[in-house]
C-alpha cells in the first residue's frame, strides 16, 4: 500500500509533463454547463423546472424532438401525419430503437409511459396542458382508467394519438411528460429508478453519476439512434444556484455555459465578454395583473355601462402612463424588448396583437393617459391610491419603483409597494382577495399562443385577474374548433386582441435569454424556447 501510493503521483506527474495534447483531447470531452438549482427530479413525468429539463432533453427524446434552432424534427417517429378534421395523429417510429440498456422500444411501450404519466398517482404537472388529449384530464383526475386515455397502438412501430380539439400536439411532444420512461427500473425501483445505474433512457445521453448538490455527469449513449453525430462524449451540469458566482466561475475557464448572467450593466458585460455574451429573444412575457374582481379597477357593486367604462378608463390610463423604452434601457437593461401584448414575437404563423396605442409617442401616451384618468374621476385633489405587490427580489423592486415613479409622476397615483416572500405572493395572488396590481408573466412550455392566452379563458388557478369575459372564452373555444392551423391562429389572435382591449393585464417587456458561452463551444444557436440540447453541440480545440 505504501509503494502504491508514492508511485502513483509519479506517474501521474510523468504523464501530466509528456502527454500534453492527450490531456487537452481528454479536457475536450467533457462540456461544463451552469444549470441554475438541483433539478428537482429525473422522473421525466414530473419535472416542472428548466434545471431538470435541460438534463432530461439530453436523456431522453420524444416522438418529436428539437434542432439547435428550435425547429421541431424527427425524434423517435421518423414521420407523423394528422386527419383532416385535425383529431387523429399518427406517428411512425424509426425501426431499431433501443434502451441505452439495449433492450428495443416498440409503439406499445410508449402508449405504456403515456398512461403512467396520466395516471393520478404520477401527479405529473404538466398534464393539464395536454387537456386537448382525449380523455387526458379524467384519466388525471382518476375518473377514468388510464387504459381510456386517447393514445394507442395500432402495431409495434404505429402510435396513434385521439384529440377533443385541433392542437399543436407535435410540439407538445416534446415536453418531458411526453418523454417513454423505461417502466420494469419504475415497477422495481419505484421514486428510485432516477439514480445512476437505474436509469434507462433513450436520448443521445445516459446518466453516469449523481452527487447532489454539486454536479450530475451524463455521457454519451452508444444505442442512441444518431450516437455517431453526437461529439462530445461527456456533460457535467453544474449546481450553480448563485448567478454572480457562476459567472466567476465562467471567467475563471470552470464552466463552458452559463445558465443565466446576474443583472448587472449591458455594456460593462460586452466590454468584458464580448461575443461570449449571448443575449437573445425568448418566449416569455412580463406584465402586471390587475384584479377585475374588487375595487378600484372593477367595483362588485357596479352594472352599469358608466361606472365599467370608468374603470376601463382607469385601467388603460395605467397602461399608457408606463415608459416601456426606458423599463427595458435602465431598469432590466439586458436585451428584453418593451412589450405591447400578451404573446410574445417567435411563435411560428402566429402574428401577435398589440395594443391600438401602440404606434403613439410616449408624450402621447401621457397626454391620453391624463385625460383617461380625469375621466374615471381622479385629480391632483383626489389621486389613486393603489397597492403594487411583488414577489421578494431585487430586479422586481426595482422595477416596481420604476413603475410606480412614472405613476406618480404622469398621473399623481399615489403607489404602496407590496413584496411579499414568494410562497405568500403566490397565494394571495390566487385567491385575488388583497390584491389590486401584481407582477405577473408567463414563461411558454412550448411555442404556441395557447399556453400564454389559456389561463384567461377559464377560472382555474392561474387566471390570477379574475377576468370573466364571454367574447373571449369565445374565440378561445373557435381556436380549438378550427380545422387548420391558419385558422386557430387567427382565432387565437382575435382572442388576445379583445384581451389586450380590455385591459386585463399591463404587458410591460418581452424576456431574452442571457447565457456565457465559451469561445471553444460550437453549435449553440439562439431559440425561442431557450432549449440547448448537448447533442447539438461540439468543443473545439
Amino acid at each position: 500500500m505504501q509503494r502504491y501510493g508514492a508511485a502513483l503521483p509519479l506517474a501521474l506527474a510523468l504523464l501530466w509533463l509528456i502527454a500534453p495534447g492527450a490531456r487537452a483531447q481528454a479536457a475536450a470531452t467533457m462540456l461544463e454547463r451552469g444549470n441554475g438549482p438541483e433539478p428537482s427530479t429525473l422522473d421525466a413525468h414530473r419535472c416542472q423546472e428548466v434545471a431538470c429539463g435541460n438534463v432530461l432533453r439530453d436523456l431522453y427524446e420524444g416522438l418529436v424532438t428539437e434542432d439547435a434552432r428550435g425547429r421541431l424534427i424527427p425524434g423517435m417517429a421518423q414521420r407523423w401525419s394528422v386527419s383532416a378534421d385535425g383529431r387523429s395523429w399518427t406517428f411512425t417510429l424509426r425501426e431499431g430503437l433501443q434502451w441505452s440498456n439495449g433492450e428495443p422500444i416498440d409503439a406499445q411501450q410508449i402508449v405504456a409511459s403515456f398512461r403512467r404519466a396520466f395516471a393520478p398517482a404520477t401527479a405529473a404537472p404538466f398534464g393539464e396542458l395536454f387537456d386537448a388529449l382525449d380523455n387526458a384530464q379524467a384519466v388525471q383526475a382518476g375518473k377514468l382508467p388510464p387504459q381510456r386515455l386517447g393514445v394507442s397502438a395500432s402495431d409495434a412501430r404505429t402510435v396513434v394519438f385521439r384529440l377533443n380539439r385541433s392542437a399543436g400536439l407535435p410540439a407538445l411532444l416534446t415536453l418531458p411528460i411526453a418523454f417513454p420512461v423505461y417502466l420494469p427500473a419504475v415497477d422495481q425501483y419505484g421514486a428510485q429508478h432516477t439514480r445512476p445505474g437505474r436509469l434507462v433512457s433513450n436520448g443521445a445521453y445516459r446518466l453516469a453519476a449523481w452527487t447532489p448538490q454539486a454536479n450530475l455527469v451524463v455521457e454519451k449513449n452508444p444505442r442512441f439512434h444518431d450516437a455517431a453525430a453526437v461529439a462530445i462524449e461527456r456533460v457535467r451540469f453544474q449546481v450553480t444556484e448563485d448567478a454572480a458566482a457562476e459567472l466567476q466561475r465562467f471567467a475563471a475557464g470552470d464552466l463552458h455555459i452559463t445558465e443565466v448572467v446576474p443583472p448587472q450593466p449591458l455594456p460593462a458585460l460586452r466590454k468584458r465578454f464580448g461575443a461570449q455574451l449571448r443575449l437573445s429573444p425568448y418566449l416569455g412575457a412580463f406584465w402586471l395583473g390587475i384584479n377585475l374582481t374588487r375595487p378600484p379597477l372593477r367595483s362588485a357593486a357596479c352594472a352599469t355601462p358608466p361606472c365599467e367604462d370608468r374603470e376601463l378608463a382607469l385601467r388603460r390610463a395605467l397602461t399608457l402612463a408606463i415608459d416601456r423604452d426606458k423599463l427595458t434601457r435602465y431598469v432590466t437593461g439586458l436585451g428584453e424588448t418593451p412589450a405591447y401584448g400578451i404573446v410574445p414575437p417567435g411563435i411560428a404563423g402566429y402574428t401577435p396583437a398589440a395594443m391600438p396605442w401602440q404606434s403613439l409617442s410616449q408624450t402621447q401616451r401621457e397626454e391620453h393617459a391624463r385625460a383617461l384618468y380625469r375621466h374615471a374621476g381622479y385629480s391632483d385633489d383626489k389621486p389613486l391610491v393603489i397597492e403594487l405587490r411583488y414577489n421578494t427580489s431585487t430586479p422586481h423592486r426595482r422595477l416596481t419603483l420604476a413603475v410606480a415613479a412614472m405613476w406618480r409622476q404622469t398621473l399623481g397615483v399615489q403607489v404602496r409597494l407590496r413584496n411579499e416572500e414568494w410562497k405568500v405572493f403566490v397565494q394571495n395572488r390566487k385567491q385575488r382577495t388583497i390584491t389590486q396590481v401584481f407582477r405577473g408573466g408567463w414563461i411558454g412550455d412550448l411555442a404556441d399562443a395557447r399556453n400564454f392566452l389559456a389561463a384567461f379563458g377559464s377560472d382555474g388557478p392561474l387566471n390570477w385577474m379574475g377576468y370573466d369575459d364571454a367574447g373571449y372564452r369565445e374565440r378561445l373555444a373557435k381556436a380549438d374548433a378550427a380545422h387548420s392551423e391558419a385558422a386557430r391562429n387567427a382565432w387565437l389572435r382575435a382572442a388576445e386582441q379583445r384581451l389586450l382591449n380590455d385591459n386585463a393585464a399591463i404587458p410591460l417587456y418581452f424576456y431574452s435569454s442571457k447565457h456565457l458561452v465559451a469561445s471553444n463551444v460550437r453549435g449553440f444557436e439562439a431559440n425561442a424556447l431557450d432549449r440547448h440540447a448537448s447533442r447539438w453541440l461540439s468543443l473545439s480545440p
